[in-house]
């Protein structure tokens, strides 16, 4: 499992580098990332001090620091 959370976490920061700033909902349907697998990306991400994550109303956004 570490290694399909390590690969998508690759795919999401590709994804951000190459796009900019998302909502997670669009990156994650953009991505075609199982939901439950792009939130554990996420998280490790965030673990390794990679993203910025925002709170605009209802709507989460991820961008790379």
């Amino acid at each position: 499992m570490e290694n399909i959370i390590g690969t998508a976490a690759g795919v999401i920061w590709k994804y951000l580098d190459t796009n900019g700033e998302s909502s997670v909902s669009k990156m994650i349907k953009e991505t075609k990332l199982e939901a439950k697998v792009a939130q554990r990306a996420l998280g490790w991400l965030t673990n390794e001090d990679k993203l910025i994550i925002t709170i605009k109303g209802r709507t989460e956004t991820v961008s790379l620091k």
